[in-house]
């Protein structure tokens, strides 16, 4: 009997993943990825960098209020803008547009009236300060800069500011390029724009902030973790952590 017993459970997990796994996108989602303003580049790279998995680890939802850390070439910025809809906000937050690490896609973004809800601010925590309580923040494939040797960046002081500017049960969600485990922060970015996954752990827990789980739909087993991940051998298919980390209630 026990064995029929867990049987039947075991075909019922099995039934429940199936569902979960064929449930359509959440109405928002999908239209943010319908986006006709998107780039026709960045939707071709939606099978690689998995934005419907992202946005649900996340938990990004209409009305919440985003920061995004370093939005690079603005990917994830116009999806997000339309996720969390006019009744929501989008923070980018950018290095000095004089640095030689600026990015100036997310003032472009910006400054489209399709994009109305998302306002460009300093990467400073003099800037992120005075920004309304957050539900999510949010770095992909660009944490790793803040240990830039040339960014000159204050991480834990960065990192703390997330902290006091979050609500509590927000979350930070950092993805970005695995290094080899115990490889040097600053001298990893600096040479192959990876960075060790424990250091980024290490960081947010330092901050206070609790480990709330991680994603490997960006992993790749093939990455041998060496190579600039600008090498044309590992370009868009490095392998990436995905870790959440929860603000305490």
């Amino acid at each position: 009997m026990a064995r029929v017993t867990m049987t039947a459970c075991i075909a019922a997990l099995l039934v429940s993943a199936a569902a979960s796994a064929e449930a359509p996108l959440p109405d928002y989602v999908a239209a943010a990825l319908a986006d006709p303003e998107r780039p026709a580049a960045d939707k071709d790279r939606d099978a690689a960098r998995k934005p419907a998995e992202m946005i649900a680890f996340a938990g990004i939802k209409p009305g919440d209020a985003v920061l995004e850390v370093l939005p690079g070439g603005g990917y994830f910025t116009r999806i997000f803008s339309k996720v969390v809809g006019s009744e929501g906000h989008l923070f980018a937050a950018v290095p000095d547009a004089n640095s030689t690490i600026a990015e100036p896609v997310a003032s472009a973004i910006a400054s489209d009236i399709e994009y109305s809800n998302v306002m460009v601010i300093s990467l400073t925590p003099e800037a992120m300060k005075p920004l309304p309580p957050l539900d999510v923040i949010w770095t992909s494939q660009n944490y790793h800069d803040l240990h830039l040797s040339r960014a000159h960046d204050d991480v834990a002081a960065l990192d703390k500011t997330w902290f006091e500017i979050l609500k509590p049960g927000g979350v930070v969600v950092i993805v970005d390029h695995v290094a080899l485990p115990g490889s040097s922060a600053a001298q990893t970015a600096d040479a192959l724009h990876r960075i060790d996954p424990a250091i980024a752990r290490r960081e947010m827990e330092a901050a206070g902030f609790k480990f709330d789980g991680e994603s490997d739909a960006l992993r790749n087993s093939a990455d041998t973790h060496t190579a600039t991940v600008f090498d044309p051998s590992i370009r868009g298919r490095t392998d990436q952590f995905v870790y959440r980390f929860r603000k305490p209630i």
